[in-house]
Order: structure tokens, then C-alpha cells, then sequence
């Protein structure tokens, strides 16, 4: 179990709703078990019954789906401060698998707890609604991404979103900013190969649009990077640039 001084709960939740201090006080009284996992070991595998719901302390994990040749798509990267499987939590089995991609610390309550204060506190409910929805809202930005946008736009288009979503959550501002995946989780990310990959990135640079130096990315032309990407960040629902997690940011607009 953790100390619970800080409600890290109710802090995420917080920004999805207006929460009573009844509310904040039912989430900071949740049993938490912290834990810790190492890149690539799993937070939950396809076929397996829920029952934690996860909230990412510090690191990355990422969502995916393997099809039937064996091939890998990646559906989602989540970033400090977000809730890994919220949208598990009243399904009997998870449709598909949850690993870590770096050194990773979480949260987790079990599902039944969270479900026995929500359904006591009709707000809370409204915020971990509201956090599955702007889950849903980022996957179809993905599938857009993915399904209609060219290598070259798809690309910018992550760049775009990873730096945004980083500033928002405290790791530093969008400029500069380390990208803590290989070029084939890229390609399972992008429907790219870990060639094509490269291949682009090197443009983008060509461009002056980023430089790189290993997994470090600076954002040269922040604005052109965005036209490039189609990028806009209304789809994040960020609450007016602020920091769900540990600080402020500029507004993900400019």
C-alpha cells in the first residue's frame, strides 16, 4: 500500500469534473498498491479479467492489439498522470494488452472499490465518464491519423500530439522533449515500417522542422511541424493548457 497524502485521484479527476470535498475525500480513502514494472513487461494481456484500475505515476506505457499474422498495432501511448484502463473497468475482459515502455510506477485500486465510490458519488461517476470519452476522442484522432493522413503527416501529427501531451503533463515544454520509443514501436504505432520511419524523420529534419539527437527531438519550427501534422489540439480536451499532473502550460493552441 502507499501513503495516500497526496490524492492522486482525485487530483486527475478533479480535472475532469467539479468535485466536492465529500468526493475528494471517499477517492482519498481508496486502497492503493503501488508498483512497478520494467520496459516491455505487461500491465495486462488480451483475455485477462480486470481488476485494478491503473493511474501512471511516472513513465510510459502504451495499448496494443495483435492481429492474426503476428503483426502488432500500437492504439495508444498514455503519459504521467493518466488512467491506464478506466475504460476497463466494467468489462469482464480486456480486449487487448497494456505494456510498459519504460521503467514505469502505478497506482492501482481495485475496480470494485473505485465502482462502490462511484456509484456513491454521482460526480465521480461524471469524471471517470468524462475520462473515458477523451480516451475515445484520441483513439479516433488516431485512427484518422493512420487511415488517412501520408507517412510524412502521420508523423508530424505524433510529434505534434507527444509534445503537447508531455508539456500538459509536467515533463517539460513541447520544444525539447525525449521520445521514449524505438523506430519499430514507431512503425506500430504510425502502420509504417521501422525503414519508412527513418526515413521520414530524416525528412523531417531535412525540413528544419525538428533535429534529433538519439531519442531527443527538438522542434524547430513548431508552427510549420503542426501545418505539416494537421495538428490541432482540441481533440485532448486539455482544461485551457493546464496540467492535469504537476504544473502549467501554455495554451496547446499556439
Amino acid at each position: 500500500m502507499v501513503d495516500n497524502n497526496t490524492n492522486w485521484l482525485g487530483q486527475r479527476l478533479g480535472a475532469r469534473g467539479v468535485l466536492t470535498s465529500s468526493d475528494l475525500d471517499a477517492l482519498s480513502k481508496l486502497p492503493l498498491t503501488q508498483r512497478e514494472f520494467d520496459p516491455g513487461q505487461y500491465l495486462l494481456r488480451e483475455g485477462d479479467r480486470p481488476k485494478v484500475c491503473s493511474y501512471l505515476k511516472s513513465g510510459f506505457v502504451y495499448r496494443h492489439k495483435i492481429v492474426g499474422d503476428g503483426g502488432r498495432q500500437i492504439v495508444s501511448v498514455h503519459v504521467p498522470g493518466d488512467f491506464v484502463d478506466a475504460q476497463n473497468i466494467l468489462l469482464e475482459q480486456s480486449d487487448h494488452n497494456i505494456q510498459a515502455l519504460t521503467d514505469t510506477v502505478m497506482l492501482m485500486v481495485p475496480i470494485d472499490d473505485l465502482l462502490a465510490v462511484a456509484m456513491a458519488h454521482p460526480a465521480i461517476t461524471k469524471a471517470l465518464w468524462r475520462e473515458t470519452l477523451v480516451e475515445a476522442a484520441i483513439m479516433r484522432e488516431w485512427v484518422a491519423n493512420v487511415g488517412r493522413r501520408d507517412a510524412r503527416a502521420r508523423t508530424a501529427h505524433m510529434l505534434c500530439e507527444m509534445a503537447v501531451r508531455r508539456e500538459a503533463a509536467g515533463l517539460g515544454p513541447r520544444e525539447t522533449f525525449d521520445l521514449p520509443m524505438t523506430q519499430e514501436q514507431l512503425g506500430d504505432t504510425l502502420g509504417l515500417t521501422a525503414v519508412h520511419v527513418n526515413r521520414t524523420l530524416k525528412t523531417l529534419e531535412l525540413d528544419g522542422l525538428i533535429t534529433r539527437n538519439k531519442r531527443s527531438v527538438t522542434v524547430a519550427n513548431w508552427r510549420e511541424l503542426r501545418s505539416v501534422g494537421d495538428f490541432t489540439a482540441n481533440y485532448l480536451h486539455l482544461t485551457n493548457g493546464v496540467s492535469t499532473w504537476s504544473g502549467e502550460s501554455r495554451s496547446a493552441h499556439d
